[in-house]
């Protein structure tokens, strides 16, 4: 596939400030087609939607191109595209919807692998109703979370089972349509964290077997809001809480208040930009078919970076890497013998390379695997990212140590 990464970074103004930014992982730059997008939806004629006057219908044509923009990327249904502020308050808000149905003696599934906002929402909700919340841990020696870990805790009364697609702090992706297969087979939800995987894999939430899938425009070239994705016949189930004049429609009936369609449109944009990574693709095609080879092309370029990393970081001393599993996003978390991992974050900085310290709300990941909440130094690629990003920070990481 056809990758060319000097073209990709011509279309990010923020690369022009001569940092090498490997925090990807934490939100990626955005190109300039997507600024324009959300300038040129903000600035008008722009109003509440309706179809009287040009305002209205530019306002209705940015949530109707949402919708489709991300329905193709995760193969899904226009209407089963809910906005919301975040993936975290997606799950906040969906932690109380559900929980409307839970009573105690029932059970909730959450991971010690996952982001804490696909953890703590369940948690509580599930505190709230008096349900059961079990725990299925991941391996810190290698980093996996084995389908037993999840199959093993579930049981009759389990409601649900929050997971993540892929690890934003050590990159691990469980194989989530076995785990969903076990899941469905006691009749239990699956609510699947894709933030960090959509990132760098192309989701299909019929594959996956996710009945709840969630991604945020901002780590993948998007302005900042979140995206649930769920069957509409699934949505159409559940109740919120909502305003009595507001609509009971779906997936509206979920989003509370007067949508931003300037970042809307922006998302729209990001999508576009995602489908346009490769070179190959037919202009002429559609839009999930460009999608997909972009995705392949954006692999083979990040898979070939990683591979670079690793090797040079295997020629360094006292480097530990704690991101091993067998399937795992091109995202290095590293600690280091003889320094804080926020020291040599803070080195490399001063090289302008970005590569943050933190646990990133991995909260019990970060512990499990021994580093409390410090967490360590955390290197993610993006598809801007290139060779000569990669040996500055490897340089930038020798020079720390040394």
């Amino acid at each position: 596939m056809a990758y060319d990464v000097a073209r990709i970074r011509s279309e990010f103004p923020s690369l022009e400030s001569g940092w090498a930014q490997f925090d990807g992982p934490g939100g990626t730059q955005t190109p300039r087609s997507v600024g324009e997008a959300v300038a040129s939806v903000l600035t008008g004629p722009l109003s509440n939607r309706g179809s009287l006057g040009v305002s209205e219908r530019l306002a209705e044509e940015a949530v109707h191109g949402f919708r489709l923009a991300m329905a193709d990327l995760v193969n899904g249904h226009p209407r089963g595209i809910v906005h919301g502020r975040s993936a975290t308050q997606l799950a906040y808000d969906f932690s109380r919807h559900l929980a409307k149905e839970w009573a105690p003696g029932d059970e909730v599934v959450v991971t010690r692998l996952d982001h804490d906002s696909n953890v703590r929402p369940w948690v509580q909700a599930a505190e709230r109703a008096g349900a059961t919340v079990r725990w299925a841990d991941f391996d810190p020696e290698t980093g996996e979370l084995p389908v037993e870990a999840v199959t093993s805790v579930l049981g009759e009364r389990t409601r649900l089972v929050a997971i993540t697609a892929a690890s934003n702090l050590i990159g691990t992706m469980p194989d989530i349509p076995a785990i969903a297969a076990a899941a469905h087979a006691t009749r239990a939800l699956v609510y699947v964290d894709g933030v960090h995987y959509t990132a760098h894999e192309l989701p299909d939430i019929g594959a996956l077997g996710a009945d709840f899938f969630t991604c945020s425009p901002y780590k993948f070239l998007g302005p900042h809001f979140g995206v649930l994705v769920a069957a509409p016949e699934l949505l159409e189930t559940i109740s919120p809480d909502k305003l009595e004049p507001s609509t009971d429609v779906v997936p509206e009936r979920f989003e509370f208040g007067t949508l931003p369609y300037e970042l809307l449109a922006g998302g729209t944009a990001a999508v576009d930009a995602l489908a346009g990574l490769s070179d190959d693709p037919d202009a002429a095609s559609s839009r999930r078919a460009r999608l997909v080879a972009s995705y392949a092309a954006l692999h083979e370029h990040e898979a070939r970076l990683r591979t670079r990393i690793e090797a040079g970081l295997a020629e360094l001393s006292g480097v530990t890497v704690r991101s091993r599993a067998a399937r795992r996003t091109p995202t290095l978390l590293m600690t280091f013998e003889h320094h804080e991992a926020a020291e040599v974050s803070k080195r490399l900085a001063a090289q302008r390379v970005l590569a943050p310290s933190s646990n990133f709300y991995a909260l019990e990941a970060s512990r499990r695997l021994g580093l409390g909440d410090a967490g360590g130094l955390r290197v993610g690629l993006a598809p801007y990212n290139d060779e000569d990003d990669v040996e500055r920070l490897l340089d930038g990481i020798s020079a720390a140590l040394a």
